[in-house]
């Protein structure tokens, strides 16, 4: 089988790759593109390392292959987090930082996705984040950091 080209928007721009119609996204977005914030854990979209966003709402891509993947899509990695107007971090991220979340850190750019995924969807639903919320929050942390993640949450939804 020869690749096929694959078109989505990538952290606000247009982006054709080449590749097999069954590679899983975060393998496009790690190798053939160079995007790296979404890290490899599981595969199997448990760890949830790898979470990033597509059309503004939190998923996996180690469990999307590219050919799922439509020209209207829109994919944010975190990489593409920092949009905001004359900043150089999202708030959740200065909240990590604030708050010393990190140990080992390689979960923290899915931990961070899914924080902002949530705080929105809570937002939307009309309310503020919650402990109830945060319990859907499922991403894992091996050094189990969590009660500085959901501190971190909480302060970086109250500057989103």
């Amino acid at each position: 089988m020869s690749p096929s080209r694959h078109t989505f928007k990538l952290n606000g721009k247009q982006t054709t790759v080449e590749a097999e119609d069954d590679v899983r996204l975060l393998w496009v977005l790690r190798d053939l593109l160079g995007v790296t914030g979404p890290k490899y854990g599981c595969g199997l979209g448990v760890c949830q390392a790898c979470t990033s966003h597509i059309n503004g709402k939190a998923f996996n891509p180690c469990s999307v292959p590219v050919s799922k993947i439509g020209p209207d899509d829109e994919i944010t990695t975190i990489e593409g987090l920092p949009a905001t107007v004359g900043k150089d971090l999202h708030p959740m991220q200065e909240a990590w930082l604030d708050l010393d979340v990190a140990q080992c850190g390689y979960c923290q750019p899915g931990q961070i996705m899914a924080a902002v995924a949530k705080v929105r969807q809570a937002a939307a639903e009309g309310h503020d984040i919650t402990d109830a919320d945060l319990d859907e929050i499922r991403n894992i942390c091996r050094c189990g950091t969590y009660t500085r993640i959901r501190e971190a949450i909480k302060a970086g939804a109250e500057k989103m």
